[in-house]
């Protein structure tokens, strides 16, 4: 099932492949295998795949370009390409924000690069930047879509007031927020604003970065992976969660007859604000749970037996 992305006319399907493991950042991976993964997901009617210049300094925007060349050489307007910018990168490899208009030009015509492609479909701003007005880094991001090279605008974990400074200058029409059962704040802020604005929305981590993907057992060592440092991957916090996980899991077994990851995705879409839900894996299995999910419905009473799991 396809939907269209808020005032856009991008016709999108529910689920958006997700390239933020093909970074380095979540430990080593096979990109053959990830490649294929990323063909699956086409073959499966997935069109939004969103990636960003800062998941590795152009690395996963290369992987996700190699994997729909053929698409984007014969087929362009049939994929939707999400990518966002608006980052640098210390002399100490840490990354930060920059809305500065040479900084936005730079990582334009870097994922243009990587990519392959002349346009991206929809630009977001990363991360909020102080240092720049809201209003000033939407001008500059129209003077790009007058150039040609990108199509729609948006920004990515901004608050309502940061979009409403933004929008001073020119519309959001994309917002990209966090949001699943674990991680909730988005519900009661920026995504009934979007749903007023008609802001087309897509969430990230549905599996709460694998906190709901049913896989971990709390004896994870994360190497090479930025979950090590986190504070949701250990200790009593990571112990409770696991708990919690294991209840959603053996409700979503008994009672719907699907996998705990395939009940994050189906509630995180529940919510009407949501256009899709970027989901992030290596593995065509995964992508394949995920697409179904996306035809699960949740009814009132499923959604209360939810939150009474949650916060039992």
């Amino acid at each position: 099932m396809n939907t269209t992305l808020g005032k856009t006319g991008l016709e999108v399907s529910r689920i958006a492949y997700g390239t933020w493991e093909l970074s380095g950042h979540w430990g080593t991976f096979d990109e053959d295998e990830a490649i294929n993964a990323i063909r699956h997901s086409r073959n499966l009617g997935v069109n939004v795949f969103d990636t960003a210049h800062a998941y590795g300094w152009g690395a996963a925007e290369r992987v996700l370009g190699r994997a729909l060349r053929d698409d984007l050489k014969r087929r362009r307007d049939e994929v939707v390409i999400v990518t966002k910018g608006g980052m640098g990168i210390d002399d100490d490899g840490r990354p930060f924000p920059d809305s500065g208009r040479a900084m936005l030009r730079a990582g334009i015509e870097n994922s243009l690069t990587s990519l392959g492609v002349d346009h991206i479909d929809v630009y977001l701003v990363h991360v909020p930047d102080p240092d720049f007005p809201y209003d000033e880094v939407a001008g500059f991001l129209q003077e790009f879509v007058e150039a040609g090279v990108i199509r729609h605008v948006g920004v990515s974990n901004y608050d309502t007031e940061q979009m409403t400074a933004f929008a001073a200058g020119r519309p959001v029409e994309v917002l990209q927020a966090p949001y699943n059962l674990l991680w909730r704040e988005s519900q009661d802020t920026v995504l009934p604003f979007a749903r007023e604005k008609g802001i087309g929305v897509l969430t990230y981590a549905p599996l709460a970065n694998g906190l709901l993907s049913g896989a971990l057992t709390g004896e994870e060592t994360f190497a090479g992976d930025w979950r090590a440092f986190s504070g949701n991957f250990r200790g009593e916090r990571y112990e409770k969660t696991l708990k919690t996980a294991s209840r959603l899991a053996t409700f979503a077994a008994g009672e719907l007859n699907v996998t705990l990851p395939q009940l994050a995705v189906a509630w995180t879409l529940a919510n009407g604000a949501v256009d899709c839900a970027i989901v992030g894996t290596r593995q065509a299995g995964h992508i394949e749970q995920a697409v179904r999910a996306a035809d699960l419905r949740l009814g009132a009473t499923e959604l209360a037996q939810i939150d009474h799991l949650i916060n039992d």
